[in-house]
C-alpha cells in the first residue's frame, strides 16, 4: 500500500486535538468510513509494558480478542507466544509462521478434530477441567500434556470465565490421579480469574490455591507438577482509570516467588496487549430529534465495531472531530433497522452535520473480532499502521 499521511497516526490525546482530526479526517478521505485503525506500535509498547511487569511469566497472547495477522506478525517478532482455542486459530498462526513450540491449547472442551488440527501443527499442551474430556486424550497419550483448569468464581469482572470452566482444587486431584492411571501426563494447573480484572489479589489467591495443590499432588506420591499458568483478564484503562501495570504485578509476583523454582508460569493476556491498538472512526449517516435529544445515526454501530458494548460490556471512549463549546444531549446509534443498536444514550456533543465523524478509543478488544453483517452494513475495513510486513495492509 502507497504510503500516507496513516503511517505516521498518533495515539489519540484525552481531547482530540485538531492536527489529530486533520489526520482522522484524511484517512477518511482516503478509505472512506467506517475504519478501524490498528496501530502496531501499540501491540508493541503493550506487549513489553506486561513483559516488564512479569519479568519471569511466558505471555501466550490469547487470540479471541482480536485475531489478526498484523498482531500475530507484531509479536511474533517481539518473541510472544501464543495461546489458541479453535482450530481456526491454529490455522491462522500456522499461516504466520509461528512454531508450534510457543503455543498451548487452552480450550477446556475439545472436538476430537479440534485436538487432531492442533495436533498435525505441533502443539500438544492441552487444558482440560474435567474427566470426560481427559479421556479424549487416550488415544493421544504419548503425544500430549495437559494443564488442568481449577475455577476461582469472580463477580466483579466483565466476564467471569470460572462460571463456564475450570473444576475445584478436589477435582482437580481426582483428575491428575485418574491421568496417571490411563497414562496421561499432567504438566501443571491452569485458571483465569475473569476478564479485566481490577484486583489483583484475586490472582495471589488463586497462585496460592494452585501451589497448595502442587503440593498435595506430591503429598499423594503422584508426578510434581512443572507449569502454572495464570491465564490473562489483566485490565487496561476505559472510560475508569486502572492500577498501572507495574503496580498490578507487584503482588503477583510476590505470590509466583513462593512457588519452587522448577514451576515456569504461563500466562495468557488478550485485552492488555490489543485494547489499546484500535481507534474506531464512524461518519454521521442521518439525524433526528427525539424526545429532546438529538440522535445521531453513525454507519458503525452495536452490530458491527462496538459489538463490545453487547459481549464484553464495553464502554469506549468517544470523540468527535468537531470542536466546539456548545454541547447538547445526545444519543449515538448505529445504521441498523434493530433498536437495540444504539451506542451511547445522553453523550453530550456538539451539533453535528451529516458526515461528521465520530472517534473511538480503546477498541481493540471483542470489537472487529465479534462484529457481523448483520441487515447486510458491511463491517468496518480495518487499516493496519506500523505494520512489521514491508507493505500495509488492508484487511476488510
Amino acid at each position: 500500500m502507497a504510503q500516507s499521511a496513516l503511517d505516521l497516526f498518533p495515539i489519540l490525546p484525552a481531547v482530540l486535538s485538531t492536527e489529530d482530526a486533520q489526520l482522522i479526517e484524511a484517512s477518511v478521505a482516503q478509505f472512506g468510513a467506517p475504519l478501524l485503525l490498528l496501530d502496531c506500535d501499540s501491540v508493541r509498547q503493550q506487549y513489553r509494558a506486561l513483559s516488564n511487569a512479569l519479568p519471569n511469566v511466558t505471555l501466550h497472547f490469547a487470540l479471541k480478542p482480536l485475531p489478526h495477522p498484523a498482531v500475530v506478525d507484531t509479536l511474533l517478532e517481539e518473541g510472544a507466544s501464543f495461546d489458541l482455542a479453535t482450530t481456526g486459530e491454529v490455522e491462522l498462526v500456522a499461516s504466520r509462521g509461528v512454531p508450534a513450540h510457543r503455543t498451548i491449547h487452552s480450550h477446556p472442551i475439545k472436538r476430537d478434530a479440534d485436538i487432531r488440527a492442533a495436533l498435525e501443527y505441533g502443539c500438544n499442551v492441552f487444558v482440560v477441567d474435567n474427566l470426560n474430556e481427559l479421556e479424549k486424550f487416550i488415544p493421544y497419550k504419548n503425544e500430549v500434556e495437559i494443564l488442568v483448569r481449577l475455577s476461582f468464581r469472580n463477580a466483579e469482572v466483565f466476564a467471569d470465565l470460572s462460571k463456564k470452566f475450570g473444576c475445584s482444587a478436589q477435582d482437580a486431584i481426582e483428575i491428575i490421579d485418574r491421568a496417571q492411571a490411563i497414562g496421561v501426563r499432567i504438566k501443571g494447573l491452569s485458571f483465569h480469574v475473569g476478564s479485566q480484572t481490577l484486583n489483583p489479589q484475586k490472582y495471589v489467591d488463586a497462585i496460592l490455591a494452585c501451589k497448595a495443590v502442587m503440593e498435595r499432588v506430591v503429598e499423594l506420591g503422584l508426578p510434581a507438577l512443572s507449569t502454572l499458568d495464570i491465564g490473562g483478564g489483566f485490565p487496561v484503562t476505559y472510560t475508569q482509570p486502572v492500577m498501572p501495570i507495574e503496580e498490578f504485578c507487584k503482588p503477583i509476583n510476590q505470590a509466583l516467588s513462593s512457588l519452587p523454582e522448577t514451576v515456569q508460569v504461563l500466562a495468557e493476556p488478550g485485552r492488555f496487549i490489543v485494547a489499546a491498538c484500535m481507534t474506531s472512526v464512524a461518519s454521521v449517516m442521518g439525524q433526528a430529534q427525539r424526545e429532546g435529544q438529538t440522535w445521531y445515526y453513525l454507519d458503525d454501530g452495536v452490530y458491527g465495531s462496538f459489538s463490545g458494548i453487547i459481549f464484553d460490556h464495553g464502554q469506549y471512549p468517544l470523540y468527535t472531530t468537531k470542536q466546539s463549546n456548545d454541547m447538547h444531549s445526545s444519543v449515538l446509534a448505529g445504521p441498523t433497522c434493530d433498536s437495540i443498536d444504539v451506542i451511547s444514550d445522553h453523550i453530550m456533543l456538539p451539533k453535528l452535520n451529516n458526515g461528521d465523524l465520530i472517534v473511538g478509543r480503546m477498541m481493540g478488544a471483542y470489537t472487529s473480532a465479534t462484529a457481523t453483517d448483520f441487515n447486510f452494513f458491511k463491517r468496518a475495513q480495518t487499516i493496519v499502521l506500523n505494520d512489521v510486513m514491508a507493505d500495509n495492509r488492508m484487511i476488510g
